[in-house]
C-alpha cells in the first residue's frame, strides 16, 4: 500500500466520470485514479438528533457513477440512512489529513444488489483484506449483508 492508501499490485483501468467534468484535465485524472483506487472512504450520516456521524467504509465506484458500500447489519449509518439519506463520502491521505475528495450525494440500501462476493469489481479490489481479515469472500459477504447505494450529487476537492 503506498501513501495514499491505495494498493499498486494490480493495473487498474479509470473510466472518466460525469462527476469530475468540471475539473481541469490533471486534477480530474487525479481525483478519479482516487475514486476508483483508495480502499478508505469516511461515509457521514446524520443522526436523528442533528449530529454527523463518520465512519470508515470500503467502496466502488460502479461504472453508471454511484458508489457501493457493504454493511454489517443493525449498524448506526443504516438507522440514520433510513431516516436521512443525505450523506457524504470522504477521501484523504489519513497519515497526513491532505488532498481531501468529498461527495455529497443520497444513500439507499439496496435490497437488488448482489452479495460482495457477487460482486467481481468489489470482491478484486478488497481480495488481499478480505482474505487477511475474513478468511473468504463468502465470509465477508455474510457479516457484510446491507448494501448501500451513494448516488453522488456533487463532488468538491
Amino acid at each position: 500500500m503506498d501513501f495514499l492508501g491505495t494498493t499498486q499490485a494490480r493495473p487498474l483501468v479509470v473510466i472518466s466520470v460525469n462527476l469530475t467534468k468540471h475539473l481541469p484535465a490533471e486534477r480530474r485524472e487525479h481525483v478519479e485514479a482516487r475514486l476508483h483506487r483508495n480502499l478508505m472512504a469516511w461515509l457521514t450520516t446524520v443522526r436523528p438528533d442533528g449530529q454527523p456521524d463518520s465512519v470508515p467504509v470500503w467502496f466502488l465506484m460502479r461504472d453508471d457513477e454511484s458508489i457501493l458500500v457493504y454493511s454489517q447489519p443493525k449498524k448506526i449509518k443504516l438507522r440514520n440512512i433510513s431516516e436521512n439519506p443525505k450523506v457524504t463520502l470522504g477521501l484523504d491521505v489519513t497519515d497526513i489529513g491532505r488532498d481531501i475528495i468529498r461527495i455529497d450525494g443520497t444513500a439507499e440500501h439496496a435490497d437488488d444488489v448482489p452479495p460482495a462476493d457477487r460482486q467481481p469489481q468489489y470482491a478484486a479490489k478488497y481480495a488481499e483484506r478480505i482474505g487477511a481479515m475474513f478468511g473468504t469472500p463468502r465470509q465477508f459477504a455474510e457479516l457484510f449483508s446491507e448494501a448501500l447505494i451513494v448516488t453522488p450529487s456533487r463532488l468538491r476537492t
